[in-house]
């Protein structure tokens, strides 16, 4: 049975069952027979005295270690001293800070206490969120240490489960879900690489097992990012990022610190449609893509970005008119028309009123999905970005049947028994004119008045 580590950091319920199962997980690969690096046996006694003693005054214990405020009474070329309280001396190299960010003197500061020297009576202090040179005695669960990934776990269904790493000259776990924030598909890309990493839990009794979590220091650097990016992002800004998360209503970019959100009407000028899959048509989680910032609400926490905005818009580069007869293809049926591609990335509707000169039950008793037609531009509204076309205008009119003869009925094709057509009959002529003018005073009341 593991011991239970000391000052574990509060972990949520999902990742002690996940940590827990590592563990198990350890055990069961080590009864196996694998291979394992030599590890020695500490007397808990001796790892007791190497733990650092406890610093008179308030302790506060963030991710396990104890963290402590000092004034700097001294910054040397390679060490920088700190005072806690009355013969109380702290150490922690210079080398942590960044030129530009080296305390000064009388300055108060927050360190974490890695151990006591008891012949210099010294505290030996590091910068909280530095990476800490492991020693298998020092472990402590919250510690961050950098550790070398020797190779990739499978478990039992033969799909990888994590990471393989050494640290400490001792084997440690790394879960997959704890490798990063999105899923990685090969494991084996980090296979040699050295990784800075928290330790999750340590178990010094049994085979000294250690899980390890990239995620949390991860977590931290985002934090971090996302205070600068609030100073450095502005509105109307083109700016890199990494697609996170596919949603049916968008997609999350990842700005290196901060999240955005692409709303679906913002990938493409194309129509997109709905759903995960219409989505995952123009984007993958996972790639890399330039965004527009199109509104900032640090308040609410809200990014809105787009994608189409950096491409040309279709809609107005199009060479479209009014009146012109242009080829098209039919991309949707509705039950009030269709709508068909004019140009690459604008569509216009075909009323079903602009279908044929009789009158259309069901649209797709004329057109087809895909079917490619000659149409004719009725109207273009660049305001509502809307083109109406038109079938019917290319097509001729029927010939208009005159009734006349025996019982009413006229002659086929529209002619009377004289074989005139309706054209002819309304023809302006001379005797018509004369006509209109012999009758125009009369109380005769016909067509011809």
């Amino acid at each position: 049975m593991s011991a239970e580590p000391t000052n574990v950091p509060d972990l949520s319920p999902e990742l002690k069952a996940e940590i827990d199962e590592a563990m198990r997980f350890l055990d069961t690969m080590d009864e196996s027979g694998k291979s394992q690096p030599k590890q020695k046996v500490v007397d808990p006694a001796v790892a007791a005295a190497a733990r650092p003693a406890a610093v008179r005054g308030p302790r506060v214990i963030q991710a396990g270690r104890e963290h402590r405020s000092g004034m700097v009474v001294s910054v040397g070329p390679t060490d920088i001293f700190l005072e806690f309280g009355p013969k109380e001396l702290g150490i922690l190299p210079r080398i942590q800070y960044k030129e530009e960010e080296l305390p000064q003197k009388g300055q108060q500061i927050d360190v974490v206490v890695d151990r006591f020297e008891p012949e210099e009576s010294l505290f030996v202090c590091s910068r909280p969120g530095t990476v800490q040179k492991a020693a298998w005695e020092m472990l402590e669960a919250g510690q961050i240490v950098e550790a070398r990934v020797t190779g990739v776990v499978n478990g039992k269904d033969g799909k990888p489960a994590g990471l393989d790493l050494e640290v400490a000259g001792h084997r440690a776990f790394m879960p997959a879900s704890q490798i990063s924030f999105e899923r990685v598909q090969d494991l084996s890309v980090y296979v040699g690489e050295k990784m800075a990493a928290a330790v999750s839990r340590v178990d010094r009794s049994g085979r000294g097992n250690i899980i390890l979590s990239r995620r949390d220091v991860l977590d931290t650097e985002r934090k971090a990012n996302a205070e600068k990016l609030k100073t450095t992002l502005q509105e109307g800004q083109t700016v890199e990022g990494v697609v996170r998360k596919i949603m049916q209503f968008g997609a999350f970019v990842d700005l290196g610190g901060v999240d955005g959100l692409v709303h679906i009407s913002d990938i493409t000028h194309d129509r997109i449609g709905h759903g995960e899959k219409a989505v995952a048509k123009f984007l993958s989680e996972g790639q890399r893509v330039s965004v527009r910032i199109l509104k900032l609400d640090w308040e609410n926490n809200r990014i809105s970005l787009g994608l189409k905005q950096l491409q040309a818009d279709p809609f107005s580069s199009a060479p479209l008119a009014e009146g012109s007869e242009v080829t098209a293809r039919v991309t949707k049926i509705a039950e009030f028309g269709a709508f068909c591609e004019v140009a690459p990335g604008v569509e216009g509707l075909i009323h079903i009123s602009e279908l044929d000169h009789k009158r259309i039950a069901k649209v797709d008793d004329v057109v087809k999905p895909d079917q490619v037609l000659q149409v004719k531009i009725l109207k273009i509204d660049p305001q509502t970005r809307r083109i109406a076309l038109s079938l019917k205008a290319l097509k001729p009119a029927p010939e208009v049947d005159f009734g006349g003869g025996p019982g009413g009925k006229g002659k086929k094709g529209g002619r009377d028994r004289d074989g005139r057509s309706a054209e002819e009959i309304l023809k302006e002529t001379p005797a018509l004119r004369r006509m209109r003018e012999k009758f125009k005073n009369s109380q005769f009341k016909g067509g011809l008045s």
